[in-house]
C-alpha cells in the first residue's frame, strides 16, 4: 500500500486582485503557511500561469515550478475545466459558455472548441514540462441537455452522442499519451461524463484508452445520490486524481435533486466546506488507500456558506487528520512462528 500525498489546495477559487491571492508567489506562500503542501493550478487564470508558453518554453516551466518550491509546495496538476468544457458545446449553451474562452471568440462554437482543443494540447507539454504525471479536465457535454428526456431521446441519440464525443477527444488523450501524462475527468453534472457509466461509454469509444482517467470528487456523488464508496472499488485503477470536497443533500416535501432553480443556499443539495457536510472521508481515504491511491488529497473548496479562508485554513489540517501512513506489516505479527517452505509443507500434511 501507498500513503496518499498532501494536504494540496486547487487555487481556482482563491485567485484573486488582491493580495496575497494576485500572484503564484504570495497565494503560494498564503497556502504553504496555513499547512498545505501542493497546490493545483487552474491554467486558464494569467495571474498564475501562462499555459502556452509554459508549453513552448522549458525555462519558463522551470521558472513556475521553481516559485511554487521556493515557497516549499508542489505542483500537484494543472486544470482545464473551462476549456475541456468547450471542447463540446451543444448550441443551447453555446452563449452561456462565451465567458471560458478569448473575447474574439464570442458566439463561434466551433472556434471555441478548435482553441479548447488546442489548450489541452498545450496543458499535456505543459504537464510534462513541469514533471506532472496527471491532469484535470471536463468533458463537455453535448447531451446534457437529454439527460432527463422529455420527449424521449431518438433512438441512436446517446451513441452518437458519445462516438462524437470521442471523436474530438481522442486526438487529445494521444497528446497526453506521447506526454507520459493522465487526463483526468472529473465526473460533474453538466458533463456527458458525469458517473462511473457515462465513463464506461466513453471509455469504450476511446478504445479503453489507457490515459482517460477519473478525478474522483466525492461531492458530485452525494448529490446524485450515487454510492461513492462503492464507485472507488469499481473504478479504483482509472482514479488518478483525488478532489477532497464535501457536500450534503437534504431533500424536502418540496425540492429533492434538482433543486427547484434555488440558489446554492437553499438547495437541498448543496457544497459545503470539509467536515460541515455528510461525506464519509474516513471511508474515501480507506478505500484510495486499501487500493495504492499514491497522487494527491486536493481539497476543492466550495460552501454557501463559510468564509474560503476559513475553508482553506480548516481544510489543510482536514486532510492531514485524514491520511492514512499505511503499515508496512502486519498487525499480527508478534505472533508469528517463523515459516519456509519445508515447514509450511510439515503444516499442511504433505
Amino acid at each position: 500500500m501507498k500513503t496518499i500525498k498532501g494536504p494540496a489546495i486547487f487555487l481556482a477559487q482563491f485567485a484573486d486582485d488582491k493580495a496575497p491571492f494576485n500572484s503564484l508567489k504570495s497565494i503560494c506562500e498564503w497556502m504553504a503557511e496555513i499547512g498545505y503542501y501542493g497546490v493545483q493550478i487552474p491554467s486558464w487564470d494569467g495571474r498564475l500561469i501562462d499555459l502556452q508558453k509554459a508549453a513552448e518554453s522549458q525555462t519558463y516551466a522551470d521558472e513556475i515550478k521553481g516559485i511554487v518550491n521556493e515557497a516549499g509546495l508542489e505542483i500537484t496538476e494543472l486544470s482545464t475545466h473551462l476549456q475541456g468544457q468547450l471542447v463540446a458545446v451543444h448550441p443551447a449553451y453555446n452563449e452561456l459558455f462565451d465567458g471560458f474562452a478569448p473575447a474574439s471568440l464570442k458566439g463561434d462554437i466551433k472556434g471555441k472548441s478548435e482553441w479548447a482543443t488546442q489548450q489541452l494540447k498545450y496543458a499535456a507539454k505543459a504537464s510534462s514540462n513541469l514533471g506532472l504525471t496527471a491532469h484535470a479536465t471536463f468533458s463537455g457535454a453535448l447531451m446534457w441537455q437529454t439527460v432527463y428526456p422529455w420527449p424521449q431521446r431518438p433512438a441512436g441519440l446517446v451513441e452518437t452522442g458519445f462516438k462524437e464525443l470521442a471523436r474530438r477527444w481522442l486526438p487529445i488523450l494521444d497528446t497526453f499519451e506521447d506526454n507520459g501524462v493522465d487526463l483526468c475527468y472529473e465526473l460533474h453534472p453538466g458533463e456527458d461524463l458525469h458517473d462511473g457509466i457515462t465513463f464506461e461509454m466513453f471509455l469504450e469509444k476511446v478504445n479503453n484508452h489507457k490515459r482517460a482517467n477519473i478525478l474522483y470528487d466525492p461531492s458530485h456523488f452525494i448529490l446524485q445520490c450515487l454510492d461513492y464508496l462503492q464507485f472507488i472499488d469499481l473504478y479504483h485503477e482509472r482514479i488518478k486524481m483525488f478532489h477532497v470536497k464535501d457536500a450534503e443533500f437534504n431533500p424536502t416535501g418540496k425540492q429533492g435533486v434538482y433543486g427547484g432553480y434555488q440558489n446554492w443556499i437553499d438547495r437541498a443539495g448543496r457544497f459545503r466546506s470539509l467536515g460541515d457536510g455528510q461525506v464519509d472521508f474516513s471511508g474515501i481515504f480507506s478505500k484510495l488507500s486499501q487500493y495504492d491511491y499514491d497522487g494527491w488529497a486536493v481539497l476543492e473548496w466550495e460552501c454557501a456558506i463559510k468564509h474560503p479562508e476559513q475553508g482553506a485554513i480548516e481544510g489543510a489540517q482536514f486532510i492531514s487528520d485524514h491520511i492514512i501512513r499505511v503499515t508496512e506489516k502486519a498487525f499480527d505479527d508478534f505472533a508469528s512462528a517463523g515459516s519456509d517452505e519445508a515447514f509450511n509443507k510439515k503444516i499442511l500434511g504433505i
